[in-house]
This record gives C-alpha cells, sequence and structure tokens, in this order.
C-alpha cells in the first residue's frame, strides 16, 4: 500500500542537495562566459531556473501517479514510438556542432537522447516484467528487447554521441541482469557488440585522437589534450577547501565547457577536495538510496524501473566525473543534477519522481 506523500526523504534530500549545487555553479561556472558573449551574466542562470522549475513540476506530477500506471502499454509504446521518432527526426535538422542531438524551439531546445534514457527504462522494465518466466527465451525475450535496444542505441550513435549510447547499454545491461538474465547471455551481447565499438573508435579520427590524449594529453597540449590537461589544473588547484566560491580561473576562457560538462572541475577548483567529495558521496547515497528502493520493491516492475533509474543517474555521474578526473578519455556527457542543461535535468528529475514514487511503496 502506498504511503501518501511519503517518498524516501534521504533520496529527496540528495535531490535537493544536487539540485541547488547545481544551480549555484552553473551561475559561478558560466557568469563571466555569458556576459562576454551574450551582455547577459545571469543567461544560462535564468534557463537553468527555468528548467529546474519544469523538471520540479514534472517529478511531483510523477509523484502523484502510482507508478505501475508507467508500466502499462498505453504509456509504453507511445513514450516509445515518439521517442524513438524524435531520434529519427533529429538526425534530419540542421546540425549544430556537427551533431544532429537539438530539436530547437526559439531559444529553448530538446535533446531527444536524454528522454531515450526513460523511454528504454520503461519499455524493458514492462516487457522483461511480463516476460519474467522465460528471460532466457531468445526468440521471444532477448530478441525483442535487444532489437528496442539497439535501434535506440544506434540512432543515438548516429547524432553522434557515443557517451548517451554507452549509458542506455548500461541501463540495458543492468536491467537485463535484474531482471534474472544469465550471465553468459550478457557476454555473448558483450562479445558482440565488441566488433562495432572497435570501428567506432579506432577507426575514428577524432575518437582515437581523444584515446591517444587520454593517454598522454601532454602530446598535444594545445589540441586534443587541451581540455584535459586544463580540467587537471582546475581540480588540482582546489587544494583542500578551494580557491573560493567564484574565485576559480581556469573558467575564466581556459576550461572549455566549464558550466556544463566540466563544471565537475569548477567544483573542484572553487570547493576543493571538500566539496568535490561531498559530491562523490551524495552520487554513492544517490546509488545506495536508489538500490535499495529496488530490493525492497513491491512488484518486478518497480525493481526494474528502481534499478534503471538508479544505473542512469549513477552511471552517468560515474562516466562524467572520471572523465573530468582524467580516468577516461574526454566526452560530452553531462553531471546529473548540477551540469547545465534542460533536456538532461529534466529527464532526471523525471526518473527521480519515478524511484521516489517507488519509494512510496516500499515498507
Amino acid at each position: 500500500m502506498a504511503k501518501p506523500f511519503q517518498p524516501d526523504r534521504t533520496l529527496l534530500v540528495v535531490t535537493l542537495l544536487l539540485v541547488m549545487t547545481g544551480i549555484v555553479m552553473v551561475f559561478s561556472a558560466s557568469a563571466v562566459y555569458a556576459d562576454e558573449m551574450f551582455g547577459r551574466p545571469a543567461m544560462f542562470l535564468l534557463r537553468q531556473l527555468l528548467w529546474v522549475a519544469l523538471g520540479a513540476g514534472a517529478l511531483l506530477l510523477v509523484l502523484q501517479v502510482d507508478y505501475r500506471r508507467f508500466g502499462q502499454p498505453d504509456v509504453v509504446f507511445p513514450v516509445l514510438f515518439v521517442v524513438i521518432a524524435l531520434l529519427a527526426a533529429v538526425l534530419f535538422l540542421d546540425p549544430s556542432r556537427s551533431t544532429h542531438r537539438w530539436v530547437r524551439w526559439g531559444m529553448l531546445s530538446l535533446q531527444p537522447s536524454e528522454l531515450a534514457k526513460l523511454a528504454l527504462i520503461l519499455f524493458l522494465a514492462y516487457f522483461l516484467q511480463r516476460r519474467r518466466h522465460a528471460i532466457d527465451d531468445m526468440p521471444n525475450t532477448l530478441l525483442p528487447a535487444g532489437f528496442v535496444t539497439a535501434v535506440m542505441v544506434l540512432l543515438v550513435l548516429v547524432e553522434p554521441d557515443l557517451g548517451t549510447a554507452a549509458v542506455l547499454a548500461a541501463i540495458a545491461g543492468a536491467m537485463f541482469f535484474a531482471a534474472g538474465m544469465r550471465l553468459r547471455y550478457l557476454l555473448y551481447l558483450f562479445l558482440a557488440a565488441a566488433p562495432a565499438f572497435y570501428f567506432l573508435i579506432v577507426r575514428v579520427p577524432y575518437r582515437m585522437a581523444r584515446i591517444r590524449a587520454f593517454l598522454d594529453p601532454y602530446s598535444d597540449p594545445q589540441g586534443s589534450g587541451f581540455q584535459a590537461i586544463q580540467s587537471l589544473l582546475a581540480v588540482g588547484s582546489g587544494g583542500f577547501t578551494g580557491v573560493g566560491l567564484m574565485d576559480g580561473k581556469q573558467k575564466l576562457f581556459y576550461l572549455p565547457e566549464a558550466h556544463t560538462d566540466f563544471i565537475f572541475a569548477v567544483i573542484a577548483e572553487e570547493l576543493g577536495l571538500l566539496g568535490a567529495a561531498t559530491i562523490v558521496v551524495l552520487f554513492g547515497i544517490l546509488g545506495w538510496r536508489g538500490l535499495r528502493v529496488a530490493a525492497q520493491a513491491p512488484d518486478g516492475l518497480g525493481r526494474l524501473l528502481a534499478v534503471g533509474v538508479t544505473v542512469m543517474m549513477v552511471g552517468q555521474a560515474y562516466i562524467n566525473l572520471s572523465v573530468v578526473l582524467g580516468l577516461l578519455p574526454t566526452k560530452g556527457i553531462s553531471l546529473p543534477f548540477i551540469s547545465y542543461g534542460g533536456s538532461d535535468l529534466l529527464a532526471m528529475l523525471l526518473g527521480m519522481g519515478l524511484l521516489l514514487n517507488i519509494s512510496q511503496h516500499v515498507d
């Protein structure tokens, strides 16, 4: 029985702390850049606040509906169809930064690949729950679920967006595992995908340049290694307590994407090891509480939804933090709840609304 308006308080507090940190740090990281480029220091802050308001409204709306409603075919398939249609349509729109990722309406933009994460979670939770007694049935379970996953991953890869495609694959793998798939089938899927990733990385010059820069960024300090070097300089210069909020130097046109993909570097510089460690701990708590909700969910649908949403948030955070700290090659992927970006923030708050919804049904 649901406990009205009694979601997991720890998850709710962690979400509020991450979102509020994002608001503050987006302004800190973007004010000088926005003033110089657009003459409006608070431009990115105001846009972020707009998306926070929209996302908070969406979270509250999702929280009011029994999560089982989101596992019904009349919800799952329209959402899946619309998202796949948007993923296909965006490929025919004008590119931005040599990629086809955004649908734009005036000053607002939407990135369908961010919504694709939630659409995939809804579909896999619905489908795998229905096939829970035959999860290893290759023609009737694995192939249909794998086909839908592959279509979404391929459409995102064509944009191109390898980072989000990797997150989609991680979500699917975690949900297959949580549904009870034998590990050998996951190994088969990994081996089948390995050649594709080889050609997507080794055979694509700019991605290979990122790999070389990852291994030795100082081999090309003014080119492919520039962003990684500037990120590490920001992180290293923060010390234990940081140089002070708003006082960071690397965001002043040294560190590219300071308010988006590399905002954690600004946090580390301005708030030091204490601030950076706090962010890591908050995501750790989010992962722990999310998996706890999954373990205690009253049914298979709730368990799979909670696993998918938790992996979406924590997995993306892990990739982002690893990139900023030089543990993975440079890849454009945002830090959930904190980085500037409306589509990602909206998707994450919708996902959190779903996770909090399930937590209301946990004894």
